[in-house]
């Protein structure tokens, strides 16, 4: 018998079925061990050694596969084939050896690209060893993002009460989003005006043109620049005639784009099916580990996480075949349309991702899948099958127009489809677009020297408009494009800002918090080199480079930590008050914009003596006079939904409903609306007596911030996983009477700190076989050696020392607090016990 290891249940079940009786194959349930959350964890002085934790869930997983190796004829470590699932595999054998468990037994490290028959059996059959340098690059990555993590951060908490943590890579694209916010509040518009030509060709046929030359001089964006100059211009353009003087014809050739990468799926995702970066990935996860077809479990499409645009020789068959069979010979290249892209690491050597099989059309696997499932794979079949199809060729047209006294010019811009190719197919999807496009117009048949006619000229007011704020897709396509991150991060980098409250989502575009807009000044003021963008990128090459093996682990992080340290140490003396003094100055225009009566914006409204400046509570920042205590005027800047993580706002305390939009499968009106027991979501309204469909919101769901796309996920609910992987019963999740659940069979689990709608099948099985909460060791006491734990109660998680129970600052972030401030915060409180009054005495 052997024993081969995938990290999720379902994995396990659609491999288990291609390797027949001789395998036993069990699952991880992801990473097995982690850094403890707590000081020391990496240590700088001891060549950054790292020590390493196995929770209770994760003991279970590895006792199962200790037991099933016993008298095992070989372990194969199947685990995702990335720089993760490397670290995943070599954290699983550390873990075997320490337990004599693999002692007599050969270990084999394989890797798949897909989960198909074909793909599996051919992995056995060329095992190779874990690779040492993709892992020193995950170790690498690690001790990275926990020394700035556990170093900045109570640097923050210190000096920025109220704020929460600051990360590697999540500070930088937190920059990204208050910069691109400071653009926006920066912009002046600008007014100009254009000129559009209403006119016939000689059959009478109508077709626009817009104003390019007058009184002989080009016309630049802004040369009407008034509505005087606008008029002037309509005035002299409607009393000429006009011949069409000259006519540009061009034939132009597009290109089918390339088949997705991680990037450009989460990108098309949100365009077309505004699925979030996060959502995404757990679809295609989904699709990739195995969905039942006609009762057989088999992988819909190759591994999620790729920077390769290239597709092996099979995929590129299939998908000729099937363009060939049902589109025609036009339609296919005369040879295969190969891509390519300059592979850095071994990550970027897996193939792009596309459909295992490409005869399973959409079509064929509806019924299969969930909606969520079947639009996400929809899209990945067909831009594989564009990839592989004709160019489209389009007949451009430019058409100049000029008046009889030959001053003034009108253009007509228009293309014509001449033949469609992979747009039969495939449209790629837009961020934002251009108002001035007009590629898509079609004109009539126009020649040289032909007279037509001005019917009606128009005169247009327009402003220059700020640049967007990003949107989920634009985001992750300008980390792309800076080097930032990875396939693997993008989402999780997006979610922790969110997560943090440091930016919120509206109408699917990033706004910066307060609380963001404040912890990335102090970044880009005190530590300027970790916030910047081409530092960042080029950490992330030198992590390529430990992956190449042509950089040493070690090497890297002391010549990091060397310069961060210094950074960190330059912030010791730093006063709370100098602190205040910039964010006061940096974000001055944006707390104490100008005022439209030309009045000092900060004045205080209150004693009009004070001025208004920046001020810390142990809340956070406000606004408050200088004057203080003899004038108490504050005003407060974080929002209530930031200062309660996820409370209401004060605009949904007096909230009736709130319309989202409508759900485009059923039709139906979508509205948050407020009952006598909290905020729920509705779908539609009543009929008869036929109650339409309802779902709670949970607690710290803010009612005001509930985005469209959420609610309908909300509604699907309660939603099946699928089976869980040792007992076969149906594992589902809900909102229920007591707020989210895990159902398994008949057992309900309570979900508490989880996104509900975020849940897979290894996490449900997880959460519902580990329903104690624990507490959890920070470290010793060095008076006593004795252990302090972080608990958690009734009222919320507080510090525990022998029979000394110590409240947690509401500053502080539990699950980030270190040994040190657990200590200083224990010793407190044995100092200042708290005192009980006795019972019936006032």
């Amino acid at each position: 018998m052997k024993v081969l290891i995938v990290e999720s249940p379902a994995k396990a079940k659609t491999i288990n079925k291609y390797l027949g009786k001789d395998f036993v194959v069990l699952a991880s349930f992801g990473h097995v061990r982690d850094l403890p959350s707590k000081a020391g964890s990496v240590d700088p002085v001891h060549d950054f050694s790292m020590v390493w934790e196995t929770d209770a869930r994760s003991e279970k997983h590895i006792s199962a596969i200790v037991k099933a190796l016993k008298g095992a004829e070989g372990l194969y470590l199947a685990t995702d084939p990335d720089r993760e699932g490397e670290a995943i595999s070599w954290h699983l054998l550390e873990l075997l050896k320490e337990r004599r468990a693999v002692k007599d037994i050969p270990v084999y490290r394989v890797t798949f690209n897909e989960i198909t028959a074909s793909a599996v059996k051919n992995a056995m059959a060329n095992p190779r060893q874990i690779d040492a340098h993709l892992v020193d690059a995950y170790l690498t990555r690690r001790a990275l993002d926990y020394l700035v993590g556990f170093t900045l951060s109570p640097v923050l908490w210190r000096k920025l009460p109220g704020s929460r943590s600051a990360g590697r890579v999540q500070s930088v694209a937190l920059r990204l989003v208050c910069e691109r916010e400071a653009e926006i509040e920066a912009f002046v518009s600008q007014e100009y005006w254009s000129i559009k030509g209403d006119f016939l060709a000689p059959d009478r046929t109508p077709f626009e043109a817009k104003l390019t030359h007058l009184k002989g001089e080009k016309l630049d964006k802004f040369s009407l620049s008034n509505e005087a100059l606008a008029q002037e211009a309509v005035r002299l353009a409607e009393g000429q005639t006009y011949k069409v003087s000259e006519i540009e014809r061009k034939t132009v050739k597009r290109n089918p784009y390339a088949p997705f990468i991680t990037s450009t799926l989460q990108q098309e995702a949100s365009r077309k099916l505004y699925m979030n970066a996060s959502k995404s990935m757990r679809v295609a996860q989904r699709l990739y580990e195995g969905v039942e077809i006609n009762g057989e479990l088999m992988g819909l499409i190759t591994y999620m996480r790729t920077d390769g645009i290239q597709l092996s020789q099979e995929a590129i068959t299939q998908a000729r075949d099937y363009i060939g069979k049902e589109f025609g010979g036009a339609y296919l290249p005369n040879s295969p349309r190969i891509y390519k892209n300059k592979a850095k690491n071994a990550q970027e050597a897996h193939e792009a991702i596309r459909p295992t099989n490409m005869a399973l059309t959409p079509e064929k696997v509806r019924k299969f899948l969930d909606d969520d499932q079947f639009k996400l794979y929809e899209l990945i079949w067909k831009r594989t099958i564009a990839c592989q199809m004709e160019s489209a060729v389009f007949d451009k047209v430019a058409v100049d127009l000029l008046s009889g006294d030959r001053l003034i010019t009108f253009r007509a811009n228009g293309s014509v489809i001449k033949f469609d190719g992979f747009l039969k197919v495939y449209k790629e999807g837009f961020d934002d677009k251009n108002e001035d496009d007009d590629d898509d117009r079609l004109l009539p048949a126009l020649e040289e020297g032909m007279s037509t006619a001005l019917d009606k000229t128009e005169a247009n007011q327009h402003f220059t408009q700020p640049p967007p704020r990003y949107s989920d897709a634009s985001l992750v396509k300008k980390l792309e494009e800076l080097g930032i991150g990875r396939p693997s991060t993008y989402a999780s980098i997006i979610q922790v800002l969110q997560d943090r409250n440091y930016v919120r989502v509206d109408k699917r575009r990033f706004i910066p918090e307060e609380r963001g807009r404040i912890v990335n000044v102090f970044l880009v003021k005190y530590f300027p080199t970790y916030v910047e963008y081409s530092f960042t990128a080029s950490l992330e090459d030198k992590l390529d480079d430990v992956s190449d093996g042509t950089v040493k682990r070690l090497d890297l992080l002391q010549s990091f930590w060397r310069d961060f340290q210094s950074t960190v140490n330059g912030t010791k003396e730093l006063k709370v008050s100098d602190v205040l003094d910039v964010i006061d100055a940096e974000l001055s225009d944006h707390f104490f914009p100008i005022l439209e009566d030309g009045s000092d914006p900060r004045k205080c409204p209150k004693c009009s003596e004070g001025k208004l400046h920046v001020k810390l509570g142990k809340f956070g920042a406000f606004i408050g006079c200088t004057r203080y205590p003899d004038c108490d005027f504050t005003r407060q800047i974080t929002s209530e939904s930031e200062e309660s993580d996820g409370g209401t706002t004060e605009e949904a305390r007096d909230f009736e409903n709130r319309p989202l939009g409508k759900d485009l499968s059923t039709g139906l009106d979508v509205v948050v609306k407020k009952g006598p027991y909290g905020f729920y979501v509705q779908l539609g309204e009543a009929v008869g007596k036929e109650k339409p469909k309802r779902v709670a919101l949970s607690k710290g769901q803010d009612p005001m911030a509930l985005s469209l796309e959420s609610a309908l996920d909300m509604m699907r609910l309660p939603k099946s996983l699928g089976k869980h992987p040792e007992t076969g019963d149906e594992v589902s999740v809900g909102i229920g009477r007591f707020g989210p659940y895990v159902k398994v069979g008949s057992k309900f689990t309570s979900v508490k700190g989880e996104d509900i709608l975020s849940l897979t099948l290894a996490r449900a099985v997880e959460i519902a076989a580990d329903t104690s909460s624990g507490n959890k060791e920070l470290g010793k006491h060095p008076k006593d050696n004795e252990p302090i734990y972080l608990a958690k109660g009734r009222y919320g998680k507080y510090l525990k020392h022998g029979k000394t129970n110590a409240p947690i600052p509401k500053a502080l972030d539990p699950e980030s607090i270190t040994l040190d401030q657990a200590i200083e915060l224990i010793d407190k409180r044995v100092s200042t016990p708290a005192v009980k009054k006795p019972r019936g005495k006032k």
